[in-house]
């Protein structure tokens, strides 16, 4: 999904062309994050906003965005209830969310109900709840869509061999 980027200096000890080299490991993308290939468009064009809205400090926006990336990965997977409530319990019960990724699943969907679904008494959505909606969201839809695909790669690649 993303690249893990070195970056070096020549060191303070350096002498020639050898020498100590001081480095710094960035485990995240220098510039824009783009979705998964895997991922079904919907899913690319919400997950995208709710990134774009969290670089922007846009908490609500990202609650919801994410949500509604959620509620699309539901739908995509084969959920067919009424609400994302019940979409959830729908995917738990045929086995394709795992009981941790269910209850990830309904945090989401709690955490992000106040911006969704707008109440005057409801407070905004917090910095820290919007960034770990939009995280939780990330690890769902390697679950979802980007394991599975390495998976089928792998074993087509074992199959070939054997």
């Amino acid at each position: 999904m993303g690249f893990v980027h070195v970056l070096w200096s020549a060191g303070e000890f350096t002498t020639g062309l050898h020498g100590l080299y001081s480095y710094q490991i960035l485990p995240w993308p220098i510039g824009k994050v783009e979705p998964s290939e895997n991922w079904p468009s919907a899913v690319q064009r919400f997950w995208t906003q709710a990134k774009d809205s969290l670089k922007g400090e846009n908490w609500d926006a990202a609650a919801v965005m994410a949500r509604s990336a959620l509620q699309f990965a539901m739908r995509d997977k084969g959920a067919t209830e009424k609400n994302l409530k019940a979409e959830i319990e729908d995917l738990a019960s045929k086995g394709i969310l795992h009981p941790l990724m269910k209850d990830w699943s309904h945090e989401v969907r709690e955490l992000a109900n106040d911006s969704a679904h707008p109440d005057p008494k409801a407070p905004p959505t917090e910095p820290q709840d919007a960034r770990d909606i939009v995280r939780f969201l990330d690890s769902l839809l390697l679950y979802l869509y980007d394991f599975p695909r390495k998976l089928a790669i792998i074993g087509s690649a074992e199959l070939k061999r054997s």
